[in-house]
């Protein structure tokens, strides 16, 4: 006997906005984790410059990539700096 399972509830479908928000929100993280890695690289001792050498590298190619979509998307990239302070306070504000 075979079972079928299904997802209960609604599935709700994203506006156009809610995907450049969730695009944007992306980006400002991507941002703070490349920064984070650079951070942890300049202290970093022997064992672990590799895994941070690493770790810029995925979130510098996740950044371009990114921002990439974005200007196909038409998004001015240039504004996400200002927008980076509203998301980091919402961030907070949820932990």
């Amino acid at each position: 006997m075979q079972e079928f399972y299904r997802k209960d509830g609604l599935m709700v479908e994203r506006t156009e906005l809610d995907k450049d928000t969730e695009l944007i929100c992306h980006i400002i993280r991507t941002r703070k984790e490349l920064d984070f890695a650079n951070k942890n690289y300049e202290f970093a001792d022997s064992d672990l410059i590799d895994y941070y050498i690493y770790e810029i590298k995925a979130n510098q190619a996740k950044l371009d990539y990114l921002i990439k979509m974005a200007k196909v998307k038409g998004l001015n990239v240039n504004f996400i700096k200002d927008m980076e302070y509203q998301v980091l306070d919402q961030d907070e504000q949820v932990i």
